[in-house]
C-alpha cells in the first residue's frame, strides 16, 4: 500500500512539475494574442501603446512575452531595454540578419513568422525562437516565443 502511494505521489509530483515548467514560458497562441492586442493598442493611440509596451504595462509583459516595435528609421520604438537602438541591424546569436528579416516579413494586415536563435531570459545558450511580426501604420511590431 505504501509503495503504491509513493508511486502515485511521484507521478502526481512529476505531472505538476511538468505543467509548471510548461507555464514558465509563453505559448505560440499567447504570443499571437499579444501581438493582436498590441496592434489594436497602436491603432487606438500609438504613443501610449509604445510606452506601455516598453514598460510592460497593461498586460504587455507576460513571462517571456512582450511586444516590440521599430519605426521607419529602423530603430526600436518599443522594447524593454533597446529603445533607440537599431532593430534593423539586429543579428541573432548565429549571425543571421534578424532585424532585416523582421522588416522584410512585416506586412500590414498580415502576421508572418520569423525564426531565429536567441537565449532564454537569464541564460546564455541560444535556442530556437519564433517571432510573429506585422506592420501597423509606420511601426513594425513583433512578439516572440521560444520553441
Amino acid at each position: 500500500m505504501i509503495r503504491k502511494l509513493t508511486m502515485v505521489s511521484t507521478f502526481v509530483l512529476l505531472a505538476m512539475t511538468g505543467s509548471v515548467s510548461a507555464a514558465e514560458y509563453g505559448t505560440p497562441a499567447e504570443a499571437k494574442a499579444m501581438l493582436d492586442k498590441a496592434v489594436a493598442a497602436i491603432q487606438s493611440d500609438k504613443g501610449k501603446a509604445l510606452t506601455m509596451f516598453t514598460k510592460g504595462e497593461g498586460g504587455f509583459k507576460d513571462r517571456d512575452l512582450y511586444p516590440y516595435c521599430g519605426g521607419p528609421d529602423g530603430n526600436f520604438t518599443a522594447h524593454p531595454t533597446l529603445v533607440g537602438k537599431s532593430l534593423k541591424d539586429l543579428k541573432d546569436k548565429s549571425g543571421r540578419a534578424l532585424g532585416e528579416e523582421v522588416y522584410a516579413a512585416a506586412k500590414p494586415g498580415t502576421v508572418s513568422e520569423v525564426s531565429y536563435m536567441w537565449p532564454r531570459p537569464g541564460q546564455t545558450d541560444p535556442v530556437a525562437k519564433v517571432a510573429y511580426v506585422t506592420k501597423v501604420g509606420d511601426q513594425v511590431c513583433g512578439v516572440g516565443y521560444y520553441k
